[in-house]
């Protein structure tokens, strides 16, 4: 079992940065790919970025790139996600998720491919 919290969430204004943590717990975390997802009111769960045990591949989605930045510090056991230039349509509940993989370049973007779950953590952005 792996336990996922995510912290980091608040208000902010539009242009406006936030940096999330997801501090993880239970088996080894270096052996996990990591990748954070969002859901908006209405609106089904939507692929942010991954990042491989290495932290060598870092796919992210379109609307995020050159924006967000995912890393992870595998001595905390925790992934980030550094949040930049942050506009109203980023609101959503920001949750990261443990995928087990084989190999130190595994990523995963398909909520499906995930093992576990955090809970999530609010981000609203306001105009």
């Amino acid at each position: 079992q792996v336990q996922l919290v995510e912290s980091g969430g608040g208000l902010v204004q539009a242009g406006g940065s936030l940096r999330l943590s997801c501090a993880a717990s239970g088996r080894t975390f270096s052996r996990y790919a990591m990748g954070w997802f969002r859901q908006a009111p209405g609106k089904g769960r939507e692929f942010v970025a991954a990042i491989s045990w290495s932290g060598g591949f870092t796919p992210y989605a379109d609307s995020v790139r050159g924006r967000f930045i995912i890393s992870r510090d595998n001595a905390k056991n925790t992934v980030y996600l550094q949040m930049n230039s942050l506009k109203p349509e980023d609101t959503a509940v920001y949750l990261c998720a443990a995928a087990a993989g084989e190999t130190s370049y595994y990523v995963a973007r398909e909520a499906v491919e995930y093992d576990y779950w955090g809970q999530g953590t609010q981000v609203t952005v306001s105009s």
